[in-house]
């Protein structure tokens, strides 16, 4: 029976095409409508893994297909169904050709940035002498460029992602503002959940009307990190590493390990012991930000789920 899957080869009744991502396989049907399918591949530095951990895709669908729900009031989404714990079902959209980074926290990618002397993050002046996990006075923006698999997301600023013309002025302002509210609520969700909103990122598109469309997944550990709140003060008061539910400790991991995708650099050896790990903060991660059990759907090979489920929804 498989339990991790990392490939998907599908025939969906109407299907035109398939595009693979770092994490989800979308397949585009003849409705102009997309099926998501979140495998159980893992990325870091923009590198796919040759493992996959357990329950991942499993997880983050089910995060974000609740997440979507819980702020479809400030920007309509891409979302329709979900008929599978591991598939979404929504409305092909044109992506912009950046992701929206919202930053409450000088952590991760900033804090590194910062520590190397850089103290314009793009186009925002972060004050000196602050410490790592250090909370910003307002929560920050910084964009990023939308790079192709195999490649790297570059930081941009607004006044460049203006300039090139990857967006107009009033668009990039309106995302700006969405972004915030977003990231608003996503703190909100998890305070009320005992976590702190760290960091995310938001992308968007336009749907067959041009109307402003959230896409792709929101507030889950692949594209987000969190911190317990309980914990928090004590630990940042007295310089103490902060507890981490995101991908961030994977990325630590690496980094001890000599991997940060550079080139050649090479990928080190994923144990049982590693991917059980990471497993299980993923779980962790969905039980405290959803209050409930998380539920090991082990009664049917995952690719035979998806196909009958998928088969009764369309």
């Amino acid at each position: 029976m498989k339990s991790v899957i990392t490939k998907t080869n599908f025939n969906f009744r109407g299907i035109k095409s398939k595009y693979e991502g770092k994490v989800r396989d979308v397949y585009t049907l003849s409705n102009n409508n997309i099926i998501v399918i979140a495998t159980d591949r893992i990325s870091a530095f923009d590198v796919i893994m040759p493992k996959g951990i357990t329950y991942k895709g499993q997880i983050l669908n089910q995060i974000s297909t609740e997440m979507l729900n819980k702020t479809n009031d400030i920007v309509d989404n891409w979302l329709i169904s979900s008929p599978d714990p591991n598939i979404s079902y929504g409305k092909k959209c044109k992506p912009f050709k950046i992701e929206m980074v919202v930053r409450g926290y000088l952590s991760g990618h900033s804090y590194r940035l910062y520590k190397s002397g850089l103290r314009n993050i793009c186009g925002n002046i972060i004050p000196k002498k602050m410490n790592e996990n250090d909370q910003f006075k307002e929560p920050i923006i910084t964009p990023t460029t939308k790079a192709e698999i195999g490649s790297h997301d570059q930081d941009i600023s607004p006044v460049d992602i203006i300039s090139n013309k990857i967006l107009d002025k009033k668009m990039y302002d309106k995302l700006h503002s969405i972004s915030l509210e977003l990231f608003n609520r996503g703190t909100e969700i998890a305070k009320n959940s005992g976590l702190i909103l760290v960091d995310t990122k938001y992308e968007f598109g336009l749907d067959l009307e041009n109307n402003i469309v959230l896409i792709d997944e929101i507030h889950t550990p692949d594209s987000s990190r969190y911190f317990y709140l309980d914990s928090y003060n004590h630990l940042q008061n007295n310089k103490l590493k902060q507890k981490q539910l995101s991908k961030e400790f994977f990325r630590e991991w690496l980094m001890e390990n000599d991997f940060q995708g550079k080139e050649g650099q090479k990928i080190p050896h994923i144990s049982k012991e590693t991917i059980d790990l990471i497993s299980s903060r993923y779980i962790e991660l969905y039980e405290k930000l959803m209050n409930k059990k998380f539920l090991k759907d082990c009664n049917l090979d995952i690719n035979e789920r998806m196909k009958l489920n998928m088969s009764n929804f369309l």
